[in-house]
């Protein structure tokens, strides 16, 4: 079937908009994908599908003050924890001129963008996820004062097509809990254009930690943008596809059971083939430090030992993300802490756990 993406253009009334100006703030998470996006086709579409937890600590917190008036044309400040910054601009503007056309008062809208984050930028953690998906909520809330009355579940669907434009897994961090993003046979009204939120879910599954080990806060060497595109041409691209295909099937049915051990089988498997598939492309390359393989093997051995439900996860960076049952906590904390911290940068961690999505806070950043 072909997407129409008219539902997401807004119109321009006759005459025009009339001047509008206004403040909007937005606060978004980050998201932990469990089964791995890594790979695109079309414009910004994904070459499987994916399935996330979102988080609540990890976020991106963004204000926007704008004002319009037709004939003036577009200007853009951007500000990045305090601080202009040249490189966040220019994305922005680009993303800009992609959108415009769902935006139409984006050519004549004056706006000046503060924008921080509660943890460290491109090592490993979506913040790419939170920024782009705390921006998109922005310019919806700004639609939303010239379209009036506007259900929620189809603000947030733009939301999420919007923000999957400027990030693919940005679209993920519009909803909370579990969030899939990419068409696949076994969830209902699943798209590649935008994420929708799981229901069929255990209770076990729904309170989960995510304590992430800061194994090397700097940025990557590589950037996910170009490591998605080293997937063209990639030798084990087509297998690596059909295999997260069937790890989504697998793993909806454990979340759907109850069932941890697959659900560790699943999330290990992922997380190792998506490092695989960097260190066999061409070029090759590794994110990996010493510690975070130092990090995994005490995971496996301390799991071993307890029979703990811990498994550990890792998106595209050194920093490994531990995941386990809100019910085990404080013992999964005490390992971390007595096991795990030594090989963090400067001993440093962040804990986390499933959130239920972007909300609003009350005032806004200046």
């Amino acid at each position: 079937m072909t997407f129409n993406d008219e539902v997401f253009r807004l119109a321009i009334p006759d005459g025009g908009f009339e001047p509008f100006s206004g403040n909007t703030v937005w606060r978004s998470p980050s998201n932990i994908a469990l089964v791995k996006y890594w790979g695109k086709k079309g414009d910004q579409l994904p070459a499987n599908a994916s399935l996330s937890y979102t988080l609540k600590n990890c976020y991106t917190e963004t204000s926007l003050d704008y004002n319009y008036k037709a004939g003036q044309g577009r200007a853009l400040k951007f500000m990045f924890e305090g601080a202009e910054h040249p490189v966040f601009q220019q994305k922005v503007e680009a993303f800009f001129d992609k959108i415009s056309v769902y935006f139409p008062f984006l050519q004549d809208l004056h706006v000046a963008i503060h924008s921080t984050n509660s943890f460290p930028h491109s090592s490993g953690i979506a913040s790419s996820a939170s920024a782009m998906s705390a921006l998109a909520l922005c310019l919806c809330s700004v639609e939303q004062q010239l379209h009036g009355h506007w259900p929620e579940e189809d603000r947030l669907r733009k939301a999420s097509f919007i923000a999957r434009i400027g990030s693919g897994s940005a679209c993920r961090s519009i909803y909370g809990g579990l969030v899939s993003w990419g068409a696949h046979a076994h969830i209902s009204d699943s798209s590649d254009y935008y994420g929708v939120e799981l229901t069929d879910v255990h209770d076990d599954f729904k309170a989960y930690c995510d304590t992430v080990l800061l194994i090397d806060k700097g940025q990557k060497k590589v950037s996910s943008t170009a490591g998605h595109g080293l997937m063209k041409g990639h030798p084990f691209a087509l297998q690596r596809f059909v295999q997260a295909e069937k790890n989504l099937t697998d793993l909806l049915a454990a979340l759907k059971e109850g069932n941890r051990d697959e659900f560790r089988k699943i999330i290990e498997t992922e997380a190792l083939t998506l490092h695989a598939m960097m260190m066999t492309g061409a070029p090759y390359f590794m994110l990996f430090r010493p510690n975070t393989i130092a990090a995994i093997e005490k995971i496996w051995d301390y799991r071993e030992q307890t029979r703990q439900d811990i498994v550990f996860t890792l998106d595209a960076g050194a920093n490994v993300h531990i995941l386990y049952p809100q019910t085990q906590k404080e013992a999964v904390m005490q390992f971390i802490q007595d096991e795990l911290v030594a090989y963090c940068e400067k001993s440093e961690y962040i804990c986390d756990e499933s959130g239920t999505g972007p909300y609003k806070p009350s005032a806004k950043l200046c």
